[in-house]
């Protein structure tokens, strides 16, 4: 055999093994979370982490991978989030001999049967078009969740005992971490399906789509048909995260179906990175932190969530993702070196300042909102009287400083990102 066929031979190898190692780095985390946070809130907030990071990867299947722009994709996981609890509740009065970890399997078939049906007149157009039927498809079922009350349950939704069912190896599944590593591996498996699935000639064939569907259709491919197979899997997923939903919570409301929660998921997606397959997986795990750490903390917490969005939009398109993707050819050249120091003098009196204006806005806020009378109140840990001139003084005066530190120490920054980024080091 000679040297050429030997490496063909081998290549595949390691390939699978380079693709292999990072699901099974993110198996052995999911696995050793519950040691290391070992709170009930904790894992709760975790369990919500996994459900949006499904939910958010089966949105980048329409958004990301095929180009389509949904308003009302929460209505598959919120209707396959009411199937699942109402098969929680035949479970329990009809004694059906169901296990639990099954159900999520049957919320997917619900979200995938709906997708079915509104993807073959949505898809038929992308862009404003499609945008448009999926707002409109989304307010109608929102709006049929308060009319029909045998499915949905009107303003009160539709609730049930998730141990009521059939042990599953004697497990009943009464506490949180149970739930945390059954929808563990709920997310792996949903995952490396969606990885898989934009592996395949559909998947490939919805990026041609996505960029330009005039070409994918002289090559002799229907875009409508791929944009449709990409929808009903995303259909699909939303349903599995659904179904994942009521089984943490045991409680679906007509707020799983509205337009909040399809905004969010797109606001989700874009933070975390289009592009990228393991963007929607950073942006729900931000995201989460954000809407549960961060809303503890103070009451504008989606003011915060808000800007962090706009900025990422406007200077980074990429997502959080790409911004991490950018340092690759920095890193293969090992030139990374070379930006710690001007990230360091650039980044954290940047990130003083932009803690100083928070700070000015939260003092802001509570002296106008504050009962009449109060002054005292803790920013960044320190109690401060909003009465005084000294802590306005101070944010503002400490954010003035930090951004001209900032913005003087920016030209090098740039100048040194250039030279990390050439191939030569930019010694030439």
């Amino acid at each position: 055999m000679s040297d050429t066929t030997q490496k063909t031979a081998v290549r595949p190898t390691g390939v699978t093994m380079s693709m292999a190692l990072p699901w099974l780095i993110a198996g052995a985390f999911l696995l050793v979370m519950p040691y290391v946070f070992t709170s009930n809130s904790a894992i709760t907030i975790m369990n919500q982490m996994a459900i949006t990071i499904i939910f958010a990867l089966s949105y980048n299947m329409l958004l990301g991978q095929a180009g389509m722009l949904s308003f009302g994709h929460a209505v598959y996981m919120g209707v396959g989030g009411f199937m699942c609890v109402h098969i929680m509740n035949y479970v329990e009065d009809y004694s059906i001999p169901l296990p639990l970890p099954l159900l999520p399997l049957f919320g997917g078939l619900f979200g995938l049967g709906l997708a079915t049906i509104v993807g073959s007149f949505s898809t038929r157009r992308a862009g404003t078009v499609f945008a448009m039927i999926s707002l409109g498809v989304g307010e109608l079922i929102a709006a049929c969740s308060i009319i029909i009350v045998a499915f949905f349950g009107g303003e009160e939704g539709v609730s049930g005992d998730r141990t009521m069912g059939l042990p599953f190896f004697g497990n009943e599944f009464l506490q949180q971490i149970d739930v945390y590593y059954l929808i563990s591996f709920w997310v792996m498996l949903s995952a490396l399906l969606m990885f898989l699935f934009s592996r395949t000639p559909v998947g490939r064939m919805a990026n041609a789509v996505r960029d330009n569907p005039e070409r994918a259709e002289f090559l002799g491919y229907s875009a409508r048909w791929v944009r449709y197979y990409s929808f009903c899997a995303a259909g699909f997923f939303a349903g599995i995260a659904g179904g994942l939903f009521a089984i943490s919570y045991e409680i679906l409301t007509a707020e799983n179906l509205g337009l909040l929660l399809s905004g969010e998921i797109l606001l989700i997606t874009f933070l975390g990175g289009v592009g990228f397959f393991f963007g929607p997986i950073i942006g729900a795990i931000v995201f989460t932190l954000l809407q549960t750490v961060l809303s503890l903390q103070t009451e504008l917490w989606q003011l915060y969530v808000g800007a962090l969005f706009v900025a990422t939009v406007m200077f980074f398109p990429g997502g959080l993702a790409g911004v991490l993707m950018m340092h690759v050819p920095a890193i293969r050249l090992g030139n990374a070196k070379l930006l710690v120091v001007p990230y360091i003098k650039t980044l954290i009196p940047a990130t003083i300042g932009i803690l100083a204006i928070s700070g000015f806005i939260e003092i802001l806020f509570y002296s106008r909102h504050a009962p009449v009378g109060e002054t005292e109140m803790t920013v960044f840990w320190t109690d401060i009287d909003t009465a005084s001139i000294v802590p306005w003084i101070v944010t503002v005066g400490l954010a003035l400083v930090c951004f001209w530190i900032t913005k003087r120490n920016a030209p090098e920054l740039v100048e040194t990102w250039h030279r990390a980024n050439a191939i030569d080091g930019g010694k030439a």
